[in-house]
């Protein structure tokens, strides 16, 4: 996990932290799944009712903006987002739910590392995002 808090980095880079943004900074070092901005509103206006929709857009949008943040986009139409210094994982979204699966593979990554070397590069960094649909139905 990241060592500094998401409001202890954004102090760092010099943004001006207001009480709302200092919930929102909270609910996304909360989350543990990928929430777009109406989730994150949700879970924000909770805590503060005072929040409005268009402050988290204006929020993640600065947070994105200073490497606080990390916007996935899963061809869903949704930007989604998560703490930019959460160790490294890839992902697998479930093309019929929509759910989005976090997942390390030593394979890949050993594989990812031999194909840039291959190519004449050091790899600094990657996104891997899979698509699929389950094999068997899931039981309920």
């Amino acid at each position: 996990m990241a060592d500094k808090t998401i409001i202890e980095r954004c102090e760092a880079k010099g943004l001006r932290m207001t009480g709302q943004r200092r919930t929102i900074a909270n609910v996304l070092q909360a989350s543990d799944d990928h929430p777009d901005v109406e989730e994150l509103y949700a879970r924000a206006s909770a805590e503060d009712a005072g929040i409005s929709i268009a402050t988290v857009y204006r929020t993640v949008k600065l947070f994105d903006e200073a490497g606080i943040l990390d916007k996935l986009e899963f061809g869903d139409g949704r930007a989604r987002y998560e703490d930019a210094e959460r160790e490294h994982h890839d992902h697998l979204i479930d093309m019929n739910s929509g759910e989005v699966i976090e997942f390390v593979d030593p394979e890949i990554e050993e594989l990812q590392e031999r194909i840039a070397a291959r190519l004449g590069y050091k790899l600094k960094g990657h996104k891997l995002e899979l698509y699929g649909v389950p094999l068997k139905p899931k039981a309920h």
